[in-house]
Parts: C-alpha cells; sequence; structure tokens
C-alpha cells in the first residue's frame, strides 16, 4: 500500500504551493490594475487590428511600434501564416489609430494590407462570464446532490459530494494560477477561449474523483470493520492505473495540438493540459484524503498506529 491517505499533509501542501502564486497575483493586480485577472480585451473592451505583411514578420517587431507609440499593454500574434497578425489594445481614436499607421508605415515600408479593424465592447464578455459562473454554481449544486445520494449507503455521503465539489474548485485555481503566472511571462490573458477551457476542464475534473469514491463504497462492503484510511488507500491504488492511463491518453492528444497547432491554439490547449493534469492529482490526492481529514477531524494525519489488516474480505 502506498498510503496516500496518511501522506496528506503532503499533497494539500502541494496545491498550496500550485494555488498561491495566481492568489497573490489576483491580490497585487486588484490592487494596482483595478482588476484581478489578466483579462483580454473580450472582457475589458479594446481594438481588434489584424494585419497582413507581403513578408514573413516577427510579432514582437510589429508590437514594439505600438510600445514606441504608448501602448504597452498591446499584444499581437500570428495567425493563419507568418505574414498575418492579430493585435489586440485598448480602445483607441481615429488621430491614434493614424498615428500608429504612420509607426507602421516607417517601420515596415508601407508594405501591409489591414484585413480588418473593429472595436469590442466589454458587455458580451460580461454577459459570457456571469452565465458561466452561474452555470457552473449550478452544476457544482447539481454534483453535490446527486454524489450524496449516489453513495447514501455509505456514511456520510454529504461528505463525498462536498469533496467532490472541493477537489474541482481546485482545479480551477491551478488553472488560473497557471494563467497568472504565464501572463507574467509571455503576456498571455484571459479570453473567450480560455473561458471554454476551463468549463471543460471542470466538466472533466470530476469524473475520476467519481471512480475513485464508487470503489471506495464497493471496499466498504467487501472489507467491513477495516479502518477508512485503509479503505481509501486500498480504492487508489485499484484506481490509479485507469485514472492516470485515461489521463495520459488525453494529454498526449492535447501536446500534439499544442506543438503543432500554432500560437493560435496555445492558450487554450494548455489551460487544458494544466486543467487535466491538475483534474488527475486531485482526484487521487486530494478528494480522498479531504474525505479522510473530514473523517478524523483534522487535516493532518493524527499519530497513530495503523490496524494491521491481511487484506482479506469480509463475509458476504
Amino acid at each position: 500500500m502506498f498510503r496516500i491517505i496518511e501522506r496528506r499533509g503532503w499533497w494539500f501542501a502541494l496545491s498550496l504551493i500550485a494555488i498561491i502564486p495566481g492568489i497573490v497575483y489576483m491580490a497585487w493586480s486588484g490592487i494596482t490594475r483595478g482588476y484581478a485577472l489578466p483579462l483580454s480585451i473580450d472582457y475589458t473592451g479594446g481594438t481588434l487590428w489584424e494585419i497582413r505583411f507581403a513578408e514573413a514578420i516577427e510579432p514582437g517587431h510589429v508590437r514594439q511600434v505600438f510600445v514606441d507609440a504608448g501602448f504597452p499593454d498591446t499584444t499581437v500574434f500570428t495567425i493563419g501564416d507568418d505574414k498575418t497578425v492579430q493585435v489586440k489594445l485598448k480602445s483607441i481614436n481615429a488621430d491614434q489609430k493614424a498615428t500608429l499607421q504612420t509607426g507602421l508605415e516607417a517601420k515596415f515600408g508601407g508594405a501591409y494590407e489591414e484585413l480588418s479593424y473593429r472595436s469590442l465592447g466589454p458587455t458580451i464578455g460580461g454577459e459570457v462570464s456571469r452565465a458561466a459562473l452561474l452555470a457552473v454554481a449550478v452544476a457544482s449544486g447539481l454534483i453535490l446532490l446527486y454524489i450524496a445520494w449516489a453513495f447514501r449507503q455509505v456514511p456520510h455521503p454529504f461528505r463525498y459530494g462536498t469533496c467532490a465539489v472541493i477537489a474541482l474548485i481546485h482545479d480551477v485555481l491551478v488553472v488560473i494560477s497557471f494563467l497568472c503566472i504565464m501572463n507574467l511571462i509571455a503576456g498571455w490573458e484571459i479570453d473567450a477561449l480560455t473561458l471554454t477551457a476551463v468549463l471543460t476542464v471542470i466538466g472533466f475534473s470530476v469524473t475520476d474523483t467519481v471512480v475513485v469514491f464508487d470503489r471506495i463504497r464497493e471496499n466498504f462492503r467487501r472489507y467491513r470493520g477495516q479502518a477508512f484510511d485503509v479503505i481509501a488507500d486500498r480504492s487508489l491504488v485499484e484506481t490509479m492505473v485507469r485514472s492516470i492511463g485515461t489521463q495520459v491518453t488525453a494529454l498526449l492528444v492535447l501536446v500534439s495540438i499544442l506543438v503543432l497547432g500554432g500560437p493560435t491554439l496555445a492558450v487554450f490547449v494548455a489551460t487544458l493540459i494544466v486543467g487535466f493534469i491538475s483534474g488527475m492529482y486531485s482526484s487521487i490526492f486530494n478528494a480522498s484524503p479531504l474525505v479522510a481529514a473530514w473523517e478524523d477531524r483534522s487535516l493532518l494525519p493524527r499519530k497513530t498506529a495503523r490496524p494491521a489488516t491481511d487484506g482479506t474480505p469480509a463475509a458476504a
């Protein structure tokens, strides 16, 4: 036995290490910028400008033109090919656009074509976010109630639903922390596509947790009289290979897309990868240890000897 439950303090500490950077970032950003998350213009409003050049171009060279003109928060990345870039920046007026066009002409000799130029308001992004938050809240409540009903034959079934929802929230916080760190490193921002990735992570997060809990329920009947941590450890070991194998197959596909899919999909796919890894981790090292901590009334394991067991199933 790996005695995962007995080492739950380590697993909870690793989760905190993954989450704390995001909390610190959100506190700092909320104080200095007025909003906690690194939101794109989908939520804050701004200008979306697509430009095609005659020759292949480095996004960094294009961004430098905007930075020199007084728009340091501009993000630029290629779309479709190495000649076309999409520029996202805060709302600008006609005079500011003319100044930027002059800078682009001076930098690249006028050899570019404006494919599209539009201003976006924050209303649509705000409405989508509110709808998504409401959907997540309703889904979490339904998950909690369903698991509590499905596990009604084991002691304290409500705890299983609650811990599954906590593990789900953990995965969302890990993803947000990752995005905050990448905002500092590479300027990544949360847009509508990123929100889609977070919702997908939420949908997949609870599946492995339910599989582990279901095995605990089965082992409660097979190994009557054994301590909860023994039964939980046995259940985790029995389902671990299945959980890891299922997630690895999905991760292989996502890594392939990340490597070959280009920069347009990078943030979306990387968010999914981190979310899936976090979901695999939380289903094994967080959800069941949380139930055990609730059972012991202590986040850290009590210093008591584990009862010996020969692993013999109870008589029917």
